[in-house]
Formats: C-alpha cells, sequence, structure tokens
C-alpha cells in the first residue's frame, strides 16, 4: 500500500476517534442537562423560590376589655401613617442618591402635614439593610386634617403612601387605668421570630389586666410571603396564613360605679372597693391619684415617666391591691366578734371609758379624752370606743382575734386578677419573736385590737370584709374577670365566683355587730353618719389610723359601708391617705358614692368623729 494512502487511513481514523469522543461528551452533557432541568429541575426550582421568598410576621388583632354591660374599656383603632416604599423611589447609581431623594422628600412632606421629620439619615439606611420590602413609616398618628391635605396634594405620591397601623385605644381615658395597665411594643423570643425575616410591629401588656391576660388577648400572628429579587426589590406577596384574633377579656366592673368611685377621690390619694356581697365581684377598684394610658401607647415618654417616678403620691402604684395600711377602727369589728365567739364577753357586757386605758403604767388615749362613759358592744362599735375594744380583746387574747382575722382574708393575697397585689400582714407572738426579736405584750394585743400596731390591710380585703359582714359569713374570692369572649362576641369561657369560706360564727353573734356597725351610719351621734343617704339603711365603720415619723404624723381616713343593710347589695371600703379622721374626711365621699350608687337626692351634713 502506498505511503499516502495509508496516512490518509490514519488521518481518518484519527478524525473518527475525536468524532467519537465528540458525541460521546455531548451524550454525557445531554444527561447532566436533562438530570438538571428535568429529573431534578423542580428540587432547584423549589431552592430558588424558597432564596427568594421572605417571611413576614402579622400581628393579630388584640382582644378587647370590656365592662360587666359590654362598655369598652381598652379597644383597637387604625392608626394612619405616611411611609414611603423605598424600593419604588429608586434613584439610578449608588443608594446614597435614593437617600438623599428620600430625605428630600421627607422635607417636603413636613412643611404639607405642618410636622417635624422624625427620621434621620441613619433611619434611612438602616431601613435599607434590613427591612427595604417594608414601608418605612414617616410618620403616625395622622388627624383627619392631615390626611385631607395629603389628599388633595399636588406633590409628587409615587412610593409614598398612607400606611394603616393597628393602635391600643382606652375610651374612658383615666377609667380604670390601674386595672387596665397599658401595652407597649412587643419583644418578640426567639421562638415567636424563628422563620420569620421580617416583623411588624406588635403590642404587649406592660402591666394591669393588659399584662396578666396579654397570652389571651395577643391572638395568633400570622405570616405573609413576599418575592423579591437579589436587590431587594418586592415582586410579589401572598397572605401564607391569616392572623388569628385574641380573646377579649370580660370584667365585673360596672363602669358607672367605677367612675363614681373614681370621682369620690379624684382630688386625694387614696383607693375605693366596690364588691357584690353575694359573689365576690369587683364592681369598681380605684386608685387615686391616677394615669392615662393613652399617653402610654406606643411607648412611654421619658420624661412622663420620670415625672410619674418623682410624684410622691404614686401615680403608677395601685393603691387598692398593691398598698397596705393599718386599718385603724375599722377592724373593730373583728376583735368584737371574735371576742363574742370566744365566750369571753357578751353583747351585754358594758366597759366605762374615762378617755383612756391604762396598760400597766402606760395610757392608751380614747379618741375622745372626755370619755364614752358605761358602753356595751353596740354603742361601742357606733362611738368607736377605743377603751371598750381594748378591754375586750385583752379578755379574748391575741390568738382568737389574728385566727378570726386570717379568715376574713388578712395576712395574705385574695388571688384576685391583678399583678404585684400585697398580702398584708396579721401580727402574732411567733412573728414579733421572729421580726423584731422582742416578746408579745399587752399593749401589742391592746395596739392590735383596734387596728394599730403591725396590723396592715389592702383596701381590697377590707372590701371583702365588709362583704362577708354583709352577707353574714362568706368570704369569697374576688372576681375581677368574669370571661371571655371571641371576636364575634361568643362566650369562650365563663369564670364562677368563689366561695372560700363560711366563718364559723353564729348567726346571733353576727347581727350583735351588724348592728352596732348601722348605728355608725344611721345613729344621729354614729361616727359614720356624713355617710348617710335618705331612703337607704346602710352599715358602716369608720376608722384613723396614724402613720409616719413622729415630727411629722399623718392619718389614714379608713371608712367600710354595706348596703341596703336587710338585703345588701354594695360592700364598699375606702381609704383617704392624709386625712382628717375616717368620719370627717371619708364619711361624705362615701356618701357621695352611694348616692351616685343609688340614684339619691342630696342628705344633711353634720359633725362626726372616730
Amino acid at each position: 500500500m502506498p505511503a499516502g494512502t495509508q496516512t490518509v487511513k490514519s488521518e481518518l481514523s484519527r478524525i473518527r476517534l475525536i468524532l467519537l469522543i465528540m458525541l460521546a461528551l455531548l451524550v454525557l452533557l445531554g444527561g447532566m442537562l436533562f438530570s438538571l432541568q428535568v429529573s431534578r429541575g423542580g428540587e432547584f426550582e423549589e431552592s430558588l423560590h424558597r432564596q427568594s421568598m421572605r417571611r413576614i410576621r402579622l400581628p393579630a388583632p388584640r382582644g378587647l376589655i370590656l365592662d360587666r354591660h359590654g362598655v369598652s374599656l381598652a379597644d383597637n383603632q387604625p392608626c394612619y401613617c405616611l411611609a414611603f416604599y423605598l424600593e419604588e423611589m429608586r434613584k439610578p447609581g449608588k443608594w446614597k442618591y435614593t437617600v438623599a431623594e428620600i430625605q428630600r422628600r421627607i422635607s417636603e412632606f413636613a412643611l404639607l402635614l405642618g410636622r417635624k421629620p422624625v427620621i434621620t439619615e441613619d433611619d434611612i439606611w438602616l431601613h435599607i439593610r434590613r427591612r427595604l420590602p417594608l414601608p418605612l413609616v414617616a410618620w403616625r398618628s395622622l388627624d383627619p386634617a392631615a390626611l385631607a391635605r395629603l389628599a388633595e396634594t399636588s406633590y409628587d405620591m409615587t412610593g409614598v403612601d398612607i400606611y394603616v397601623e393597628p393602635a391600643r385605644i382606652y375610651p374612658q381615658n383615666e377609667l380604670a387605668s390601674h386595672l387596665l395597665g397599658y401595652v407597649g411594643k412587643a419583644e418578640l423570643s426567639d421562638d415567636e421570630a424563628a422563620g420569620y425575616q421580617y416583623t411588624l410591629p406588635e403590642m404587649e401588656g406592660k402591666m394591669g389586666l393588659e399584662r396578666k391576660f396579654d397570652a389571651v388577648m395577643a391572638g395568633e400572628a400570622g405570616g405573609r410571603l413576599v418575592r423579591i429579587d437579589a436587590s431587594g426589590f418586592k415582586h410579589a406577596e401572598q397572605v401564607e396564613r391569616e392572623p388569628r384574633a385574641g380573646a377579649s377579656v370580660v370584667l365585673a366592673i360596672d363602669n358607672r360605679i367605677q367612675a363614681l368611685a373614681e370621682s369620690a377621690i379624684r382630688d386625694v390619694p387614696g383607693a375605693v372597693v366596690v364588691v357584690d356581697p353575694g359573689n365576690g365581684d369587683v364592681l369598681a377598684l380605684a386608685s387615686s391619684p391616677t394615669f392615662n394610658p393613652n399617653q402610654f401607647v406606643p411607648i412611654v415618654p421619658k420624661i412622663l415617666w420620670d415625672q410619674f417616678n418623682a410624684d410622691p403620691n404614686r401615680p403608677m402604684l395601685n393603691k387598692a391591691v398593691a398598698e397596705v395600711y393599718a386599718p385603724g377602727s375599722i377592724f373593730k369589728p373583728v376583735t368584737a366578734l371574735a371576742a363574742l365567739n370566744s365566750g369571753a364577753v357578751s353583747a351585754g357586757m358594758t366597759v366605762d371609758c374615762p378617755g383612756y386605758y391604762m396598760i400597766g403604767k402606760k395610757t392608751m388615749k380614747c379618741w375622745n379624752p372626755n370619755g364614752h362613759g358605761r358602753v356595751d358592744l353596740r354603742r361601742a362599735i357606733e362611738q368607736s370606743c377605743n377603751v371598750y375594744f381594748a378591754t375586750i380583746g385583752v379578755k379574748c387574747g391575741n390568738d382568737a382575734i389574728s385566727d378570726l382575722a386570717a379568715l376574713f382574708g388578712m395576712g395574705s393575697k385574695t388571688g384576685i386578677e391583678l399583678d404585684r397585689e400585697a398580702p398584708g400582714l396579721v401580727p402574732t407572738p411567733e412573728w414579733k419573736t421572729k421580726a423584731w426579736h422582742d416578746d408579745w405584750r399587752i399593749g401589742d394585743t391592746c395596739n392590735f385590737s383596734i387596728g394599730q400596731g403591725a396590723l396592715a390591710v389592702t383596701p381590697l380585703q377590707m372590701a371583702l370584709m365588709a362583704a362577708a359582714l354583709a352577707n353574714s359569713g362568706t368570704v369569697y374570692r374576688p372576681r375581677l374577670v368574669t370571661g371571655l369572649r371571641d371576636w364575634q362576641g361568643a362566650t369562650l369561657t365563663n369564670f364562677p365566683s368563689v366561695k372560700v369560706r363560711q366563718l364559723p360564727l353564729a348567726p346571733s353573734v353576727m347581727e350583735a355587730v351588724r348592728q352596732g356597725m348601722h348605728d355608725v351610719v344611721m345613729a344621729p351621734t354614729g361616727t359614720g353618719r356624713r355617710a348617710g343617704i335618705p331612703g337607704v339603711e346602710m352599715a358602716g365603720k369608720t376608722g384613723t389610723a396614724e402613720y409616719g415619723k413622729k415630727e411629722d404624723r399623718k392619718k389614714h381616713g379608713w371608712m367600710i359601708v354595706f348596703a341596703p343593710y336587710d338585703k345588701p347589695r354594695y360592700a364598699v371600703a375606702m381609704v383617704v391617705d392624709d386625712a382628717v379622721s375616717g368620719g370627717l374626711t371619708v364619711g361624705p365621699r362615701v356618701r357621695e358614692l352611694m348616692l351616685g350608687i343609688f340614684g339619691r337626692g342630696p342628705a344633711s351634713e353634720s359633725e362626726a368623729g372616730g
């Protein structure tokens, strides 16, 4: 074979080999493309979908707080905000050009709205880096006039819109603020924020019922999916899960009686509690001074917070449940019941009151320096005679009084649905030994018998005591919340009243003390006669307790009442921090409250002590 022919065949073989190799590579490449685009195409498409989607947490509508008649005490309202969608305002080139344009637009709209800019350049940059698909809120709480100016403006509205946020509102303003509390910006836990790239502002309770029932009222957050590109621009969105509205909390509070209670102490530091003796429902629970929770939403201004903290009258403290006081003479019915129940004294036993009681070489004074003369139980309660109660307290002993006080609920928390409830203190010899490293003496029993010394109670405890006296011995747990409703108003849960105990007291013993309390208000010389109102038989007890340093002694003024006497529907405890006496200072305020509750005309006034 000629050499040329052999060379040609060799070249053809080499070409065929190269063609085979190229064909094999094309087959391999085709197989790989088939695997990527067909066999595993769905997998990669899903991965790409996940990378381009961002989840936004959507807050749920917060549940309401309603009084027993359905009056709204805490509600929600739309908060109209002016928002900038930065991705729609993007300028060519670097981001700094867009930031400058946004600042210019903010200044422009500030002139239109008559508001100062609150968004800084740093705020804009931070929003671009972290929350670009979401609107940048420039102003919140736009009023109708501002909204009208926006609707009529000739300004360029590209990338500008009215953005609506839910806002908490308290329609009654200061009313029941210590019960309701307030809300603030929620701090989400890691579990709550897990799986979300962005979160919208949410509310959480910071105080009062808003805090206590936060989990119930907060509802269940929803989610929204937003598709964005590599530059962070939004292309589409869809709701992943609708938010689930929170439950509404229904209170035993009567909005009308709550307003009357707050009005009765509107100008003085103090507290008022009104309870239904038939079931323990808390119809009103007021503390003064008060605050407007609307001022705390969405955040508490520092200047306001500092102002409240500097106020010696402590407007943020719920004095009805979180403050303790010496009860003074309103405790005397407990001493009387303990003495009668022990058998150490009888209702007909009399004691001579010369205006003082001797404890060894020391003297305990009666509030009436001239003395009350010879008095029995009924007269002693009416006149609030210290000598009588010191005498019977020593006769029955400290244990009988402290045991009964504990059965009334003193010295322990009542279980009301509020934070920071104080338990108070019922002093005993064991307590004094442990706390003061000292022995219990007769003088301690005498002070205890008239509601002084280390004895400490809350106004709520005293209202429950008055209720138990009114209903002849049944102690109820205070019921502030009666149930929960869904967003359509359907009942989810009812909370029944709870009977804690029946006091081990004979009806005759209870009635003997009740008759004395009846005379406190209804007798012409009763220490609580200033609380009387026409046409309503009432029973009560006044009290005055000193507190503070010796060089600057002040007095707490107290009064408890229940009415009507035969079929009680209301039991009240009222305390005024700085008073002349229970009868003179608190009695007229109780009268004002009861006039409002019963809708009666004016009553005559006269002097009273005790």
